[in-house]
């Protein structure tokens, strides 16, 4: 038996811990009683809470009059949707790059380039071109005509899983779409808002096939930002061939990589579920493009990853009782230029497959260790900076905390201890 178990087992001696789950999922359950956590229900004392968002949102709602105790855990920040709503995580990396550019930090430098719009950012390009509607209507528009010629992706801003997605590629078609969807389609409404974004129209295939990145980054601080990577993210795959005809426009197994959309294809594999390990990628990469190329992407992935955190840092309320596992989905183009997609504050506990279930058994057994204390008690006044051996399948991306005493001085530049061999 480990130190870490049998300093567990001497805590749960002295105290019982009380879980409650909005999920009714195996991954979890089996997770907590492993640990001999007993289940409660939500009305009863608990000291870990693995919530749905809206219940996150209720307990942390000034109307709900609930206190949070020191032994109390929850998985979500009360207003996680900065980072994970469409039009918000937008918002705030474009105001995270007019602070630096306005502060002259050198992470804002742009470059004039000869495309529309004249210039981007050198370091901080990893979103695509994209603007919230109705809001933003006009300078879409402005936008678009610069180049009539590309293609663009509407979502809609509160919704997942792939509900509602959509591409156009002529002005007339979202128009159209607005004129028949007015009653819904409300400014004041922000529930009704979409984004649209300049759709990636060179993605890297594989097999002729379109697919991106499920990542898994923990957060367990905002301020100082505390953040870890899940080295056994994978690759989902379209079950059709990539076609960017006008015919396959309306082809969503064409285009979207969703599980949730894929499963319903004729082509759906049962058995690997179209999912592919970010390791076989990075070996099937290094084999074809060169390894320096494919350390750089990789690399790439990191920064755009820590920087989208950054980004929404200042205005997450930072409780010292929430951490939050978020589900990264990222795009690799041709170029090997990887851009981040959209950012999943419940990513789906649901396994599809055999491989599927062990990994994000792994993932929460990881995620328990990281963000429990040494005696694996709840408790909120610990320093949250678990030894390197608790990290299991996780890499540190960023300790702002540890920065700092290693510097000697608050770190704002993205350094941190981590693992050198990070994906391999």
């Amino acid at each position: 038996m480990t130190t870490r178990f049998k300093k567990m087992r001497r805590g749960h001696e002295r105290m019982k811990i009380c879980f409650c789950t909005d999920l009714d999922k195996s991954v979890l359950i089996n997770n907590f009683e492993k640990r001999g956590w007993v289940q409660v229900s939500a009305d009863d004392d608990w000291n870990f809470y693995w919530a749905g968002t809206g219940t996150c949102r209720n307990i942390f709602s000034v109307d709900s009059g609930y206190r949070m105790h020191d032994n109390q855990l929850i998985n979500h920040f009360p207003n996680h949707y900065e980072l994970s709503r469409k039009d918000l995580l937008v918002k705030n990396i474009k105001r995270y790059r007019k602070d630096l550019e306005r502060d002259g930090n050198p992470l804002a430098e742009k470059t004039e380039v000869n495309i529309p719009g004249g210039s981007k950012y050198l370091y901080l390009d990893f979103i695509p071109v994209t603007f919230v509607l109705p809001a933003d209507y006009n300078m879409f528009v402005e936008e678009y005509r610069k180049n009539p010629q590309s293609t663009w992706i509407m979502k809609p801003c509160g919704k997942s899983q792939g509900a509602g997605i959509f591409l156009i590629n002529k002005l007339s078609k979202l128009k159209r779409w607005s004129r028949e969807a007015k009653t819904s389609f409300h400014p004041q409404i922000g529930k009704e808002s979409y984004v649209i974004s300049r759709y990636i129209e060179n993605p890297l295939l594989i097999g002729g096939k379109k697919f991106d990145l499920r990542l898994y980054v923990l957060v367990t601080s905002f301020r100082p930002l505390k953040a870890y990577l899940f080295r056994l993210g994978f690759c989902r795959f379209c079950t059709v061939k990539y076609d960017t005809s006008v015919t396959e426009l309306d082809n969503m197994y064409v285009h979207l990589t969703n599980v949730s959309v894929q499963k319903h294809g004729g082509e759906y594999n049962n058995h690997h579920g179209g999912k592919w390990s970010v390791q076989n990628l990075r070996l099937f990469l290094e084999g074809t493009r060169g390894k320096e190329v494919t350390d750089k992407l990789f690399g790439s992935i990191t920064w755009l990853i820590v920087h989208s955190l950054k980004a929404v840092s200042s205005v997450m309320a930072s409780d010292r009782h929430c951490f939050e596992c978020y589900g990264y989905d990222i795009i690799i183009d041709n170029t090997l230029k990887p851009w981040l997609v959209e950012v999943n504050a419940s990513p789906s506990l649901t396994s599809t497959t055999a491989n599927d279930r062990i990994l994000k058994y792994k993932l929460i057994d990881n995620i328990l260790n990281i963000v429990l204390p040494p005696d694996g008690i709840p408790d909120v006044r610990w320093n949250k900076i678990p030894s390197p051996d608790m990290l299991g399948n996780f890499d540190l991306l960023i300790d702002e905390e540890i920065a700092a005493q290693d510097e000697g001085a608050p770190s704002n530049n993205g350094k941190s201890r981590s693992n050198n061999n990070r994906w391999k």
